[in-house]
């Protein structure tokens, strides 16, 4: 568990750093100068508090379950609801028990198809698996669908919005495929402009 935290408290950290860049803007101390991004100010939002918008991994291994991570290729996910940040859970898709590096699930049973390693929203995909967004969830354990996204549910004519590489999905939001480097947002609530790209490190 203290391995579990250290990754949290890694993701809080980032958070942290844009919530502060917001703050000085809102105050007129921030400027171009700041060196940070007018859209990532735009863009920033602090993660929820309590049980719902730190949902743990609880559904099944999607796939063969090999001893061995194997070649992966990354995908990003975030997950915004009520204006807020929804940490995706490490460790979906690996089956206990896990074991931990410097905040990082860096052993486990076995590994599906889909796996999480840390609480960054990065989707590690084995190529060739023609995964989409409802089988994250399904391994994750979530509900998602047009009205429904984990414990939050939409009122009115509000559905829930998927986004890729920064532009609007028109079908279903599960239905968005996990491809390599894509950036995608699911959000319910409040618009929040989604990102059309993530810096993956190398190898993924």
């Amino acid at each position: 568990m203290g391995a579990q935290r250290l990754a949290l408290a890694r993701w809080l950290a980032v958070t942290a750093l844009a919530a502060t860049a917001t703050a000085a803007v809102t105050a007129g101390c921030g400027s171009a100068a700041d060196g940070i991004p007018s859209a990532l100010i735009r863009q920033a939002r602090p993660i929820g508090h309590g049980a719902r918008f730190h949902p743990p991994a609880s559904g099944p291994v999607l796939g063969d379950c090999r001893r061995r991570l194997g070649p992966r290729f990354g995908v990003h996910v975030e997950v915004f609801a009520a204006n807020r940040v929804v940490l995706i859970a490490a460790g979906i898709g690996a089956r206990p028990p896990l074991r931990f590096s410097a905040g990082r699930i860096s052993g486990a049973d076995c590994y599906g198809a889909l796996v999480t390693l840390e609480p960054t929203g990065v989707v590690l995909v084995r190529p060739g698996a023609r995964l989409t967004v409802s089988n994250l969830f399904r391994a994750w354990g979530q509900p998602l669908s047009q009205r429904r996204l984990l414990s939050f549910r939409t009122r009115g004519a509000a559905r829930v919005a998927a986004f890729v590489d920064g532009r609007r999905w028109d079908g279903v939001p599960g239905g968005v495929p996990l491809t390599r480097h894509s950036e995608i947002v699911i959000e319910l609530g409040p618009h929040v402009p989604p990102h059309s790209s993530y810096d993956f490190p190398p190898g993924s």
